[in-house]
């Protein structure tokens, strides 16, 4: 199991292996990095990793390190994903099955010291993280990129965020966005369902209610902590391991690094902070040390090119306020692009869904046979399910678990399926779909949390779910008869502002399900099609059976108060990469993706102006 110690050590063993490119040629860390990693992320599998070697500061850049299914393995230290699951399945098994006797026991014992190992360790001296202390902390001294045209500003986008609960000391690991906005301030863009922002508010609640009282043995003699000061601490780069940790969907009060030790089979080494009560890892290539005052007004962060392909919008978000910068002396700054998918967080996704099925089935469902959520899918919005199916209405059953299970409740269009076919297989599942679902019947409604993010929703993170039961059904105890396969193309239809229908996209898919969509959008393309019904749809508002067909309108605006633009690259910086391409050494030019996206950009800026 190869461990990376470094940022530099895993540059090293990608370039060994074919997977990396070094650009000596100067690109500029507004918009044009993100320019050149979101072209070879959209390439075929997710093309090569980044390395910027001329950034206009002293520390390169390193983009789309985990953006391919090969280097997302490499990060995790396997050669496929079952590697994974299978000792997840072998540790359950060993720790919940039946002991009949004391030879069944003591056999646990290899075990448990194993997983003695995984667990961190504070080591009382300095890391290889603090070899070089700012002496006075400037974030512009790092190569902070500015992704998307009408971004606030520079952001750091992939922060490993180190907070504690304040009640019981428990450690979390998250992964915010972090808008710069001087030298020794940021936003702290944590969501309300996030971990990282229970414990602020927990802390919050205690200085409000006068019940926190500091203890001067927990701080640091050179930064006295006052008493509104909510303590946190960024880590950057490191053991590749750590940043799939900080966005793994792990319990709430289960210490991401006991992940991490469980991954690599070894324990993380943790050091304290120099100014903040915070331990972070020994092995880290720069950390960010600092506050949030409670006392402090919220202030305004953003907007963001997001994950989901479209702008989040401006809003309020804690200060946080940098009291230390400590770094490797050859320290290589981490970073990565979100917007349209494919993105390289699209591969960290696919990881997630393949690690944590095993847990899953195990502790939520154990009739769930496979889950695949499909990069168009942006995480959360649509996701497959295949299940052992026992019994009539498993299904809803397992909508049901699902929704209420982590990070999953977040999802809004769920397809179940009970054949053994491969999930990514569309044309499969949609067969499967054509077969055996029935609107009137198989539709099952139910609202729920959704994702901040969400656009859709007239109330921000709250919204509509649906589950298509695409499962074989009993009706008196009999195989119910299936739907005729249809032979003609899928009537999946397209309509202007006018309500003008234009052609169907082709294929023999079940004609049961209209999709409507702007007149803009080419239906011929199933991936962007896929990507705006997840975005654009609130199953409560936007889908209803009418005449036996299930009718999902996936048009844009009039809907929500509020409609974001989609994200895309502006001319001028596509022209000066295509310009510069030749001197990048990445071989034969790659078009930029934003190009076939410019037809669906709205007028505005990051949010689209409604003109009606």
């Amino acid at each position: 199991m190869n461990m990376h110690s470094s940022l530099r050590k895993h540059i090293a063993e990608l370039e060994r292996s074919g997977e990396l490119v070094r650009i000596k040629e100067f690109v500029d860390p507004v918009l044009e990095m993100a320019e050149i990693a979101d072209r070879m992320a959209k390439s075929p599998k997710g093309g090569k990793a980044l390395l910027f070697e001329n950034t206009g500061t002293d520390f390169p850049v390193l983009m789309n390190m985990m953006g391919s299914e090969q280097r997302m393995c490499r990060v995790l230290g396997v050669s496929n994903y079952n590697e994974i699951g299978q000792r997840i399945d072998n540790l359950f098994n060993a720790l919940l099955s039946p002991k009949q006797g004391l030879w069944d026991k003591l056999k646990l014992l290899p075990t448990l010291k194993q997983a003695s190992q995984w667990m961190p360790r504070v080591v009382r001296k300095r890391g290889a993280c603090q070899e070089v202390v700012m002496k006075e902390p400037q974030l512009s001294q790092l190569s902070i990129l500015q992704c998307w045209p009408h971004d606030g500003g520079r952001f750091i986008t992939l922060p490993m965020v180190h907070t504690k609960d304040p009640t019981t000391g428990m450690r979390n690991l998250g992964m915010y966005r972090m808008q710069v906005f001087s030298d020794t301030t940021t936003g702290m863009h944590w969501h309300k369902h996030k971990t990282g922002a229970r414990h602020f508010n927990e802390f919050k609640e205690m200085v409000q209610g006068k019940r926190y009282k500091v203890k001067g043995k927990n701080l640091s003699p050179f930064h006295p902590l006052p008493f509104t000061r909510f303590p946190v601490a960024v880590a950057l780069g490191g053991d590749s391991i750590y940043s799939f940790c900080a966005i793994a969907p792990m319990p709430d009060n289960m210490d991401e690094y006991l992940l991490a030790g469980f991954l690599r089979n070894k324990t993380v080494d943790l050091v304290p902070c120099l100014t903040q009560p915070l331990e972070v890892p020994a092995d880290a290539d720069f950390i960010i040390e600092g506050y949030i005052d409670v006392e402090e007004p919220l202030v305004i962060e953003g907007p963001f090119g997001d994950h989901t392909g479209f702008y989040s919008f401006a809003d309020k978000y804690p200060l946080f306020h940098v009291t230390a910068i400590t770094h490797r002396r050859d320290a290589v700054y981490p970073a990565t692009v979100v917007g349209i998918p494919p993105q390289e967080d699209a591969y960290v996704g696919q990881a997630i869904e393949k690690i944590f099925l095993a847990p899953i089935r195990l502790t939520i469902a154990p009739e769930i046979r496979d889950i695949h959520i499909p990069f168009e899918g942006v995480v959360h919005n649509i996701v497959l399910v295949k299940i052992n199916q026992q019994y009539e209405g498993q299904a809803i059953k397992v909508a049901h678990a699902l929704w209420g299970a982590g990070q999953m409740m977040l999802n809004k269009i769920m397809i179940v399926i009970d054949e053994n076919v491969p999930l990514n297989d569309y044309q499969a599942v949609m067969q499967l779909v054509a077969k055996h679902y029935r609107p009137e019947q198989d539709t099952y409604f139910s609202r729920g949390p959704l994702d901040i993010l969400d656009h859709s929703t007239v109330t921000t993170g709250f919204g509509g779910k649906m589950c298509i039961d695409a499962t074989r059904k009993m009706e008196n105890g009999e195989w119910r008869m299936e739907n005729e396969m249809f032979q003609q193309p899928n009537v999946i239809a397209r309509r202007s502002q006018t309500d003008e229908a234009t052609p169907p996209l082709t294929g023999n898919l079940n004609s049961n399900i209209t999709f409507l969509f702007d007149k803009e959008v080419d239906t011929s393309d199933f991936s962007t099609c896929a990507w705006l019904l997840g975005n654009n749809v609130d199953p409560a508002r936007d889908c209803k059976i009418e005449n036996g067909k299930l009718i999902i309108d996936a048009r844009s605006r009039g809907k929500a108060p509020r409609w974001p633009n989609i994200v895309c690259m502006d001319t001028a910086t596509i022209a000066a990469i295509d310009k510069k391409w030749d001197k990048l050494g990445l071989g034969p030019l790659l078009s930029s993706p934003s190009i076939k996206f410019q037809r669906l950009v709205r007028e505005g800026g990051a949010e689209v102006m409604n003109n009606e």
